[in-house]
């Protein structure tokens, strides 16, 4: 699609609250638009996706010049310019502050930011346009933008290359560089300005209206000194990418120095060590097994949308947006098993949890929109359980004594259930909203679910009448937790901005908060607790930050 940019406010708005795009294909609306627009009474700009040429994009936005040049004072700048706008994919959520830089450096213009909104009619691509009947392989191939998908290129899915930017170095930061490299000196807005912005006009995403309000009196003060982890690098070349806006877990460390992320339409590997990133796992094309397991498709699957991702120890799982799931071991060459879980069309694979037994054998779960949870052993790949809930289910967890499985969804309750018989042992009561993520505590007596009504709410299995806390986020939905393997810490991510780091022992009441500008696409404690990673989603920002264990370390650069 030929994306361009026009200009309006709330009078360019129908009464339906859409606004009409008529084009060669026929008559169509922006859904969504129309509801953001009344809500920000001031001139702003929004996207065209159009199904046509360029010239033919340029006549539209001609024609409609006697329309909006009573209602915009900014059309003209943007007609003259919409052509070195950068290219929008049509299954992105937008990053304001690459958009601002990029229009600051190339026009140095004092323009405002646009500030990010998020509304489920903006983000269509979560289940029926991301549906790959509708995507030809001509479609594919310029999703990226003339990228080649999955390969092992540096350049961004918008044509600039990532080494525009230099990565930035704890030495760096120490003195006083942005960590993300973000050149405030020489835009008009200043980093505490525009991080207020961001808190004033950041919507989150809500299932059930108010449900962030609603939840904030319960909520924790916590103390926001905490300082546990510490800044290590900001890596550029590494831009994991968000493929559904709600689901947040495509980044995961096997080690402190070994990170895979899902960026496009692969998985990598990234070595902190070399600074070196790998492909080792390319779904743009045809995925198929090379090892024969029953039930296993020997046909594989061919352009796979990935949903979500899981990596433990050296086993990789990727789920897709029509129930698949592809299976590899990192040791060995090939994919393993390719398997659908379900033909329904609310088939979503949301999350996968990969856990060791008692016994020592290693199986995993996939949570699926068609209300299953199912289990599989990875020796066989032989699904071993199957349960049924009233709900599509976001996020399952397994005790660490197997024998106990949190179950959130598409419901304010979540459950806990008995892993043998899949029979509810408590329903969790507290959350106002759907909820899409649950992390257990290695003590197996407290475990952690996020929801979107913006908290985190932290449970004890011996008295589940209500949860033992609730901890508050800043701007959004809580979409990913995770314990660090000594238990001491808890990572606590929203959609965009914010990793809270709490600290268990103190029992939640102290926090590290790690700032930063874009949508997070995954966090991850290295199994020995001394690494952090966070996975962020940008244009132009996009990279990989490093965090490290803080200890009493002496720098050797605070001496010059």
């Amino acid at each position: 699609m030929t994306p361009s940019e026009i200009s309006c406010n709330k009078e360019s708005v129908g009464d339906n609250g859409e606004v009409t795009v008529v084009g060669e294909g026929g008559r169509g609306q922006i859904k969504g638009v129309g509801e953001w627009i009344n809500n920000h009474p001031n001139n702003t700009s929004i996207y065209i996706l159009a199904p046509f040429p360029p010239i033919f994009n340029f006549l539209i936005l001609i024609a409609l010049t006697s329309f909006f040049l009573t209602h915009s004072t900014h059309f003209f700048f943007l007609l003259l310019f919409h052509q070195h706008l950068p290219a929008i994919s049509p299954f992105r959520v937008y990053n304001p502050i690459s958009d601002y830089t990029h229009f600051n450096q190339r026009f140095h213009l004092p323009i405002p930011p646009r500030i990010m909104s998020h509304y489920r009619d903006d983000e269509e691509y979560l289940a029926d346009e991301y549906e790959m009947e509708d995507i030809d392989d001509d479609d594919m191939d310029y999703e990226v933008h003339g990228e080649d998908i999955g390969s092992d290129s540096d350049s961004d899915e918008y044509g600039y290359t990532s080494n525009r930017m230099e990565d930035t170095t704890a030495a760096q930061a120490r003195r006083g560089k942005d960590i993300q490299g973000i050149p405030w000196e020489t835009l008009s807005i200043t980093r505490e300005k525009y991080r207020q912005s961001r808190l004033e006009q950041y919507k989150n995403y809500e299932n059930i209206p108010q449900s962030g309000e609603g939840s904030e009196k319960e909520c924790k003060v916590t103390n926001k000194t905490g300082m546990f982890y510490e800044f290590r690098r900001n890596s550029r070349s590494v831009r994991s990418k968000i493929l559904h806006f709600q689901l947040r877990n495509l980044v995961w460390a096997t080690s402190k120095h070994d990170v895979y992320f899902m960026s496009h339409s692969s998985v990598f590997h990234w070595s902190s060590l070399k600074y070196k990133k790998t492909n080792v796992l390319n779904v743009s094309g045809r995925v198929a097994p090379c090892e024969k397991h029953p039930g296993s498709l020997l046909e594989g699957f061919n352009q796979t949308q990935v949903s979500t991702i899981a990596v433990k120890d050296n086993l990789l799982i990727a789920g897709g947006f029509k129930g698949e799931l592809i299976c590899k071991y990192l040791d060995r060459p090939g994919v393993c098993f390719c398997s659908r879980t379900t033909y329904d069309e609310n088939a979503i694979t949301n999350a996968l949890d990969i856990y060791t037994t008692p016994s020592g054998s290693v199986r995993f779960a996939a949570s699926n929109n068609d209300c299953g949870v199912r289990e599989f052993d990875t020796e066989n790949f032989q699904m071993t359980k199957h349960f049924r809930f009233p709900w599509p289910v976001n996020h399952t967890s397994m005790s660490p004594d197997g024998r106990l499985l949190i179950v959130v969804g598409d419901n304010p309750e979540g459950m806990l259930v008995d892993s043998r018989s899949g029979k509810t042992v408590a329903s969790l009561h507290g959350h106002l909203d759907f909820s899409f993520a649950s992390t257990w505590h290695p003590d197996g007596q407290t475990f952690a679910t996020g929801n979107q009504d913006k908290t985190c709410r932290i449970w004890d299995v011996r008295h589940l009448s209500k949860s033992v806390t609730a901890l508050k986020g800043n701007i959004g939905a809580v979409r990913s937790i995770r314990y660090s393997s000594d238990g001491r810490f808890m990572a606590m991510a929203e959609p965009a901005d914010f990793v809270h780091v709490f600290d268990v022992k103190s029992g939640y009441e102290k926090e590290q908060e790690i700032d930063f500008f874009g949508e997070i696409s995954g966090t991850s404690f290295s199994p020995d607790a001394e690494s952090l990673f966070i996975g962020i989603w940008d244009r132009e920002y996009g990279s990989l930050l490093e965090m490290g264990r803080k200890r009493n370390n002496f720098y050797f650069d605070s001496l010059f």
